[in-house]
């Protein structure tokens, strides 16, 4: 499949989360990077704004779904402020698409039934890692993983009740691809009641 580099509010899906579908798919099935990678931008109460890449686990119509430490700063951030972006950034494709919305914590089962899926070793290492913490050196990190293998060993990883999913619910998309001489396509949707309104934005 090759990539179509045109995008214009006449050919795109009316429904953002299809239009996100069509990007995505194209970029597994061509392999362009990760397509996954996704950078979170998090504020706090105050308005500090704070940005780091993480892994989008899931998605569908009822948002876009990635796991963490519910006390590392980007959960206390969407704690604190529960208002969230997200850019996945193609560079092999020339496109990005961001997203903004409310951030909520998904259903425990679901986090339980994802954690599950986890390597064993990823499973210890959320328990071994206070996220965002001081640590005073490696070693700590690595007898902390030793602790909790040895605290589960002969049996399954429970998940922690610090650790579990975020759901971010959107109400704005941009998609992004860019042209020739910085005449870039921007279309962008944006929630009103139950209907997405499209429009161009200049470049």
């Amino acid at each position: 499949m090759k990539i179509n580099r045109v995008l214009s509010e006449k050919t795109a899906d009316p429904d953002p989360f299809i239009q996100f579908s069509h990007w995505y798919n194209e970029h597994l099935n061509e392999r362009i990077t990760i397509p996954e990678t996704v950078t979170l931008g998090t504020a706090s109460a105050s308005g500090r704004v704070s940005a780091r890449t993480v892994l989008l686990k899931s998605y569908d119509r009822n948002g876009f779904v990635i796991f963490t430490n519910y006390n590392s700063k980007k959960g206390e951030q969407i704690t604190e402020n529960p208002f969230a972006a997200l850019l996945f950034y193609w560079s092999g494709s020339g496109r990005q698409v961001r997203i903004e919305g409310l951030a909520v914590k998904v259903p425990e089962e679901e986090s339980v039934a994802y954690f599950s899926t986890r390597p064993r070793d990823s499973q210890l290492s959320a328990w071994a890692s206070e996220q965002s913490s001081v640590i005073p050196d490696r070693t700590y990190l690595v007898e902390r993983q030793e602790l909790y293998r040895k605290k589960f060993a002969g049996k399954d990883v429970d998940k922690p009740a610090f650790w579990g999913g975020f759901r971010i619910i959107p109400d704005f998309f941009e998609f992004w691809q860019e042209r020739e001489f910085r005449l870039h396509d921007r279309i962008v949707y944006s929630r009103a009641d139950n209907t997405w309104e499209i429009n161009r934005l200049a470049p």
